[in-house]
């Protein structure tokens, strides 16, 4: 289904596995009071009002919603004009006021929430360092790839550093450009090896990179963004080069953890300097890793949110 859903047309097909979808959602819907929280990382249902969520809000629930992207900001689909229809911004605003808490990525998704009526709490997302190792030394590489991964659907924000990109490959002609999970898309002049994404070769596709790249569009939408794609690359021992808007302001430590670039003589500037010096991506690697590890640890994260569910439940228990 997640392959149906960036191909172009087929919409017969892609309506057909919607309504399967549907079908189980509703049906495993029937359980929900055996559980003391229904936490939602997404709504029930991506169209038509919340329904299920205030029927089992009203039978109950306690529903406890997560959040780490601007969804209450309408963004139009490159592949169907029948899902930009079915997205409403609204009921993202409308689940903020119907759960007892929203969980939210950042401070600004959190204010967000607030300002709509929730209550909200920021917990970060997590980061397994276990899972996601250090790369072998920057400075014995026998190759320079400057990599990009993510999905079909943000893999156009690299369009905003094209020209950046074009000159760094005539100024360092044996640098290897890698786009994971992109799909077929192309930077005209640009040699760039496409890699499909997978769980399993994730790792192995970042410790091939030197640096990461994180464009974003200098706009309300990116500050909604909590940093998954620069956090992974700090977490695997990449220098990540990223916009420097919203969360990434936080989460990157500028020229010690990270670079963070507005221009395209930053972010020039920045790529040059990762490129012509080993000992300092090495240096910037060891650093951003250690920052993932203290701030973003999986147990640390998942203590803030127990907290969370405790104080939710005591919070209902108060009320009675």
């Amino acid at each position: 289904m997640y392959d149906l859903s960036f191909s172009p047309g087929r919409t017969a097909a892609k309506s057909a596995a919607a309504l399967r979808a549907t079908f189980r959602r509703i049906w495993a819907l029937r359980t929900f009071r055996q559980y003391d929280i229904i936490y939602l990382q997404r709504e029930l249902l991506p169209f038509g009002p919340p329904v299920f969520e205030r029927l089992m809000k009203a039978l109950g629930a306690c529903l406890i919603f997560d959040y780490d992207d601007a969804l209450f900001i309408k963004k139009p689909s490159r592949y169907s004009r029948l899902a930009t229809m079915f997205r409403s911004p609204q009921k993202a605003l409308k689940l903020f006021r119907i759960c007892d808490c929203v969980v939210a990525g950042n401070d600004w998704l959190r204010d967000k929430a607030i300002e709509a009526g929730g209550k909200s709490m920021t917990v970060e997302v997590a980061e397994d360092t276990d899972r996601f190792r250090m790369r072998p030394s920057h400075t014995n590489a026998d190759e320079v790839v400057i990599g990009w991964l993510g999905s079909k659907s943000t893999v156009k924000y690299l369009r905003l550093i094209e020209p950046v990109l074009a000159r760094i490959s005539e100024r360092y002609p044996d640098v290897r450009f890698e786009i994971v999970g992109g799909g077929e898309f192309e930077l005209p002049g640009l040699p760039v090896t496409h890699t499909d994404w997978s769980l399993d070769g994730e790792v192995d596709a970042l410790h091939r990179f030197s640096i990461g790249l994180m464009p974003l569009p200098l706009e309300e939408w990116s500050r909604g963004k909590s940093g998954g794609k620069a956090r992974t690359y700090m977490a695997a021992g990449v220098p990540a080069v990223c916009t420097a808007v919203g969360y990434n302001l936080e989460l990157i430590k500028h020229g010690e953890t990270g670079f963070l670039c507005t221009s395209d003589r930053e972010w020039e500037e920045a790529l040059s300097k990762l490129l012509e010096d080993p000992k300092l991506r090495q240096r910037v690697a060891e650093a951003a890793r250690r920052d993932v590890e203290v701030r973003f640890s999986p147990a640390k994260q998942a203590g803030l949110l127990r907290e969370v569910f405790d104080n939710v439940l005591s919070s209902r228990e108060g009320g009675r």
